[in-house]
């Protein structure tokens, strides 16, 4: 790394670099040129700066970008292709000025992120997390910009960032903005989920797709409008007393009948299968906690959400009882927590390879749990229960049977019961 420098630029001294110039790279240095900050560019395919109107000729490295910036704007696919930018030949580190500062606009995980800003933070560089959507906008500045990192970090990059962007929001330290973006993505992607899972629901009953586009639009209660419930959260409202209860009890009927709608015509609805049994969890607002960092710890907080409140006080951890201990520090801590499979997923699991050994009492802490939980209704419970039965056995089958009718005879259960305990 070169010598430090003494004073580094400010405002509208900033010299701008972008490297990779795609959809959203190219867009965002034809708005810096408009901007008048006209940047230093570089992609790893030739000519490409050729077709930006505004844009100076491409540098051949990025390390020829990192010489020639203050504040650099990494535009590339993945987490794999920044880090190539970065630390691969002629890169950005291997060139870096201390000061100079870095901003990724590329969506990757929080972990990938974490790691690059700890290489650039070893050689005196700044990485700032400042994912973007809108990317079809571009090269209009139209571009928000969520960023992360440090106050002093984000204040001395923001005039470059304002330069291409419609809107900046520094959302908090680093990694707050790839947390911010993470979620945005969430809600589109499920939001699209939901809507194809409405339209199924419409085909299958013969109704043409406009018709509940036109209730839509002239609905005005707004309970179909997708920020409604996030608005409320932000605003700090608190439902009034018994509302969470009352409207849950409503969606428990509209979904009801959508799932026996669904289940009539051989339709598949897995967004409101799942969903059904937390919505009073949605109007109240109530969020799971995270879970600790002390692995004895996070193995006691993944049994009470797997089995209830207060059940990992009654597991007897760190006692040396290696299998106790394991349980709780690994099989809990480690499996149970781990993503891409949920608690619900995992319990049906458990529940299935529980069922073949027929040991009810088993069956029983499986399913208090699930009920304690919301995870599953009454209704869902039974076809459970008739699945296993013929893949486990019919005596098996009865086993659960008598468990889940037990389990459903108790009014003190938070069981969503759609049948008569059979």
């Amino acid at each position: 790394m070169s010598a430090g420098i003494v004073e580094t630029a400010t405002g509208a001294d900033l010299r701008a670099g972008v490297i990779g110039l795609g959809t959203i790279g190219g867009g965002v240095a034809i708005s810096l040129a408009r901007s008048g900050r006209v940047p230093v560019v570089q992609d790893a395919r030739t000519g490409i700066s050729d077709r930006l109107p505004g844009v100076p000729t491409q540098v051949a490295t990025p390390a020829d970008v990192a010489r020639a910036s203050d504040v650099v704007l990494i535009a590339v696919v993945d987490a794999e292709q920044a880090e190539s930018v970065l630390i691969g030949p002629d890169g950005i580190l291997g060139a870096a000025r201390d000061g100079l500062t870095v901003a990724l606009l590329s969506t990757i995980s929080l972990a990938s992120f974490h790691r690059l800003a700890a290489l650039c933070a070893e050689r005196g560089v700044t990485l700032l997390d400042a994912a973007v959507t809108g990317g079809g906008a571009a090269a209009d500045n139209g571009l928000v910009v969520m960023v992360g990192g440090p106050d002093d970090a984000v204040a001395r990059a923001r005039p470059v960032l304002e330069d291409f962007a419609r809107v900046v929001v520094h959302c908090g330290p680093a990694g707050a903005g790839m947390v911010t973006k993470l979620a945005r993505n969430m809600l589109t992607y499920a939001s699209w989920a939901v809507v194809r899972e409405a339209h199924t629901i419409l085909a299958a009953g013969g109704v043409a797709p406009d018709r509940l586009l036109e209730v839509l639009e002239r609905s005005t209660d707004g309970g179909t409008e997708p920020f409604m419930w996030f608005r409320k959260i932000v605003a700090g409202e608190q439902p009034p007393e018994g509302q969470p209860e009352y409207i849950d009890a409503l969606a428990q009927k509209d979904l009801a009948a959508a799932q026996e709608f669904a289940g009539a015509t051989g339709i598949h609805v897995p967004i409101t299968d799942v969903v059904r049994p937390v919505m009073e969890d949605v109007f109240a607002y109530r969020l799971p906690e995270p879970l600790p960092t002390d692995t004895t710890e996070r193995g006691r907080a993944m049994l009470d959400r797997v089995y209830g409140k207060g059940f990992g006080e009654l597991v007897d951890a760190g006692t040396d009882r290696p299998l106790t201990d394991e349980t709780v520090g690994h099989l809990f801590a480690d499996i149970w927590s781990r993503p891409h499979l949920t608690v619900r997923d995992r319990r049906l699991l458990v529940l299935g390879a529980t069922a073949m050994l027929g040991r009810t009492d088993l069956l029983e802490i499986q399913l208090r749990g699930a009920t304690e939980n919301g995870e599953l209704t009454t209704d869902q419970l039974y076809e459970l229960n008739l699945l296993l039965a013929y893949y486990t056995g019919w005596g098996n089958g009865t086993s659960l049977q008598y468990a889940i009718k037990r389990l459903a005879e108790e009014p003190s259960l938070p069981l969503v019961r759609d049948t008569p305990a059979q």
